[in-house]
């Protein structure tokens, strides 16, 4: 399919945040502008995903701990003795978020922030899912929940980007050019405190105020700070840790150990003050790299599961309830309808023994018999099928497969 031929469907998450097309954005704003759009122009709403009674929901009846809570004003993060308390009788531990508290904190003008959103609100863990399956990164989520007048975090820059959803309230955004180009994780803003702090005095290339549904894409290293205006302000924030070229290379050259030549000592006696034999160890390096990258392909394939292996350990597979799987899977018969969980990472590997096939998942490899080779494809390439029709199996041997794969927690009743 060619990018004219592509919709809004081919990636349905990264589309609802847009205006432009989603081939657009990768070839204009990705990792490198900011892109903020009005709710007018994007045409829907995000109330579906959060609101404000989704934190008082959270801070109120979920017992939250620590770090999925914090608190900041003006810039300092508060002791977590400040918002949280032991839960009472047989809930003693004493990092619960604590309401009485949180309302204290709040109404003296500190920010709430509700961490791993991914991890713990469906609605939201399920838009995370989508929007990492479109942008093929690892995604997480966290709330700003920001009283009136006050300004959460001093001007900084994050080392991963953002989609930022503005849920409730107003907020006065000022974004300002990078001083510090794609940082890394280990490259935080507090390391270029000084060029920082002096880049958010000029001219903003951003200065809004957002409203709600209005939606800001803002890459790593891009420097911002906000502030409430007129009443409680809550909004969404979507990290995205782009993975980089920095950490394909870092994954080579940790597979590079295998390499003789590479684990080779370097001259006796060598200067390692003499810039120019340096350089040249350094050029040599780098063609023993590229000789064994390009003559061994299971450096390749080793680079690309460790890459995917880093995305998928970012988010959770769809939700599955232990009790009402354990009674889909008795109640199944030929026609009830199951497909693959979504967010599972499934893949299929011939077994030792020719007589058997392998399901490999995330925690574990199931062993099936070989005649179920052709199911199981069908079934991973993400295919909804009837229990008794799976590809290469009779009925009554498909609903065998099917019953055990349920059970297993991969295949879910639609």
């Amino acid at each position: 399919m060619t990018s004219e031929e592509r919709g809004p469907r081919d990636r349905p998450a990264l589309a609802r945040l847009l205006a432009v097309a989603p081939d657009a954005f990768a070839t204009d704003y990705w990792d490198s502008q900011p892109l903020f759009t009005r709710s007018s122009e994007l045409g829907s709403r995000f109330d579906d995903l959060f609101s404000a009674g989704a934190v008082d929901e959270l801070v109120t009846h979920r017992g939250l701990r620590t770090p999925f809570v914090r608190m900041a004003r003006e810039g300092v993060v508060l002791d977590s003795a400040r918002y949280t308390a032991p839960g009472g009788l047989g809930a003693e531990i004493a990092d619960q978020v604590s309401a009485d508290k949180v309302l204290d904190e709040f109404s003296g003008g500190a920010t709430l922030v509700l961490q791993g959103l991914h991890r713990i609100w469906p609605p939201v863990a399920e838009f995370a899912r989508q929007l990492m399956s479109d942008i093929g990164h690892p995604v997480q989520v966290n709330a700003y929940i920001t009283p009136a007048s006050a300004r959460g975090f001093d001007p900084h820059y994050d080392v991963h980007d953002v989609f930022v959803i503005q849920i409730a309230g107003e907020k006065h955004w000022r974004i300002h050019p990078p001083v510090h180009l794609h940082p890394l994780r280990e490259q935080p803003w507090t390391a270029y405190r000084e060029a920082v702090e002096n880049q958010a005095q000029g001219e903003p290339t951003i200065d809004e105020v957002f409203r709600p549904n209005d939606v800001l894409y803002l890459p790593r290293g891009w420097i911002h700070s906000a502030t409430a205006l007129g009443g409680t302000s809550i909004h969404l924030t979507i990290g995205v840790a782009a993975l980089t070229r920095h950490d394909v290379l870092r994954e080579a050259v940790a597979h590079a150990a295998a390499d003789d030549s590479l684990r080779a000592a370097l001259p006796l006696g060598i200067d390692l003050t003499d810039a120019a034999a340096v350089r040249a160890l350094l050029a040599d390096a780098v063609a023993d790299l590229a000789r064994f990258t390009g003559e061994e392909p299971g450096v390749a394939q080793a680079v690309s599961g460790r890459l995917a292996g880093r995305v998928q350990a970012s988010t959770r597979a769809e939700p599955i309830a232990p009790l009402a799987t354990t009674a889909a899977a008795a109640a199944l018969h030929e026609a009830t309808t199951v497909s693959l969980r979504r967010g599972l990472d499934a893949g299929i590997r011939q077994g030792s023994n020719p007589a058997d096939v392998l399901l490999v998942l995330p925690a574990k490899t199931l062993t099936l018999p070989a005649e179920a080779a052709d199911a199981l494809a069908q079934i991973v390439a993400g295919h909804t099928v009837q229990a008794g029709g799976l590809t290469g199996l009779d009925a009554a041997s498909s609903l065998v497969v099917a019953r055990r794969l349920v059970r297993e927690g991969v295949l879910v009743v639609r």
